[in-house]
């Protein structure tokens, strides 16, 4: 198949997704408010470029750290968003409940794009949502967001040392995050500590490395893929 055999597949995908997107969109608005679904529209992205987004997230988790939150009273912007959505970030993140990705960027909803598993890890189908949200919903970063003291790295740290083996599908996940963990092996500092943050390294390359979206979006300078760490104790995120 030719190269432009190839994009037109893609072409037609995106021009369907984004007139599905506003179909849903108002629908929804003439439920929830019907002057809204007469004359509103998306809400504009917060973010026009990678290193505003990145900006955006450092500057709202310095105020979740200092305990300064603006986010107030949601209901004019759950209505807004009742017509689309322009996330301005994507995060990959663990299920951690520890973890909620909204709040420790102060961000309201529709701002971030969120992609979670367990061992914030890239597979098929969460690498078809990151691509979804870069191709369909224009967002302009992509953040792979790891915590301290995760429970899948830590497994996956007893599971190289000791043999200890995970149950059912648990183990899969164990698998994913393994090449991280025996990466860090032997390294100077805290093993877990070190496997955390490696993890995330590898899978921020892996997202683009996998996807020819993202990678065609980074060359165009619309993308950037950055990694980070959350700690539980400060609620900083440390910006790998």
């Amino acid at each position: 198949m030719s190269e432009q055999g190839e994009e037109m597949p893609r072409a037609r995908f995106l021009k369907r997704a984004g007139a599905g997107i506003a179909a849903t969109a108002l629908a929804a608005g003439a439920s929830a408010d019907p002057a809204l679904a007469a004359g509103g529209a998306t809400p504009p992205p917060a973010a026009d470029t990678p290193a505003e987004a990145l900006t955006l997230l450092k500057t709202g988790n310095q105020r979740y750290m200092a305990d300064k939150s603006t986010c107030g009273p949601l209901t004019p912007r759950r209505l807004e968003l009742t017509q689309g959505q322009a996330p301005f970030a994507i995060v990959l993140g663990c299920s951690d409940s520890r973890v909620p990705i909204e709040t420790i960027f102060d961000q309201v909803p529709g701002h971030i794009f969120a992609v979670r598993l367990a061992g914030n890890f890239v597979d098929d189908n969460g690498l078809g949502s990151i691509e979804y949200g870069v191709a369909v919903l224009h967002a302009k970063l992509i953040l792979v967001l790891g915590h301290g003291s995760c429970g899948a790295v830590d497994s996956t740290l007893k599971l190289v040392k000791d043999g200890t083996p995970a149950p059912g599908h648990i183990a899969g996940i164990l698998t994913a995050i393994e090449p991280a963990v025996k990466a860090t092996k032997g390294m100077p500092g805290d093993w877990l500590n070190n496997a955390i943050a490696e993890n995330v390294k590898q899978n921020a390359v892996a997202v683009a490395a996998r996807s020819t979206i993202v990678s065609d979006a980074i060359k165009a300078g619309k993308l950037n893929v950055v990694g980070g760490v959350y700690h539980l104790h400060t609620g900083e995120v440390s910006f790998l």
